[in-house]
């Protein structure tokens, strides 16, 4: 029912969007600069050659590594800490109207000459809430009883995550206003598709690297299991 409630309204606003909103006929460029899809993938790579392109693409796609693990693998760990899923589920209702309010504040500080500014004065808060995220899983089974977590526990778990949602949207806005800033209107486009889709590859790419090291890199003691180091899913299975 959840579903298919919002799949009519997706598609009743969408209709309505097409149906009644006309284009600012004024504004179009009197020429566009590409014709078809061979053309808009030959500027599409003359615009990867530019430096400051390259310079910016290199940046965005290793700026989220510091905070990767962080991002993927502390509600996994919670879980496996005792933490209930369906707790955890009930903890991301708070972030709902926050994540609709924060764009619009943000929107204040991004929307001068520097949007950038946002983006890097929020990344060591947002590394410093990796640390916060690492305390909560280390936190989470010295105070586990037998009828689950207390009530503070739960308050702090929400605490750090609507501050993670502060630092996340501060640098996803900024980086947002800043692709749209540099975007060559005749080309916007095809120029912020690319920025928009690398930002999101930087995003991507090193939680699925840090979701894979995990087990490497996590250390398991073997109790009454002589012989057996655990450092394999097998090995701490037996």
């Amino acid at each position: 029912d959840f579903l298919f409630f919002w799949g009519a309204v997706f598609l009743v606003t969408t209709t309505l969007v097409a149906l009644l909103k006309k284009e600012n006929k004024e504004l179009i460029p009197a020429k566009e600069e590409t014709k078809g899809i061979t053309d808009t993938y030959r500027l599409l790579f003359s615009i990867i050659k530019m430096p400051a392109v390259l310079t910016f693409c290199l940046l965005i796609l290793t700026s989220k590594v510091g905070f990767s693990a962080a991002d993927a693998v502390t509600g996994l760990k919670l879980v496996e800490e005792g933490v209930p899923k369906e707790h955890l589920a009930l903890l991301a209702v708070p972030m709902v109207p926050l994540q609709i309010i924060l764009p619009l504040l943000i929107s204040k500080y991004t929307a001068g000459p520097q949007p950038l500014n946002t983006f890097y004065k929020a990344m060591p808060f947002r590394l410093l809430l990796g640390l916060e995220f690492a305390f909560l899983v280390w936190w989470a089974p010295k105070v586990k009883h037998e009828g689950g977590f207390p009530v503070y526990y739960y308050a702090v778990v929400v605490l750090s995550y609507a501050l993670h949602q502060i630092t996340l949207y501060s640098m996803y806005v900024a980086i947002m206003a800043f692709n749209a800033k540099v975007s060559d209107p005749l080309i916007g486009g095809t120029y912020m598709t690319l920025l928009n889709t690398v930002s999101n590859l930087g995003g991507n790419w090193p939680s699925t690297v840090a979701l894979w090291l995990v087990d490497p890199l996590t250390v398991k003691e073997c109790v009454g299991a002589q012989q057996h180091t655990c450092a394999t899913a097998a090995a701490a299975e037996v």
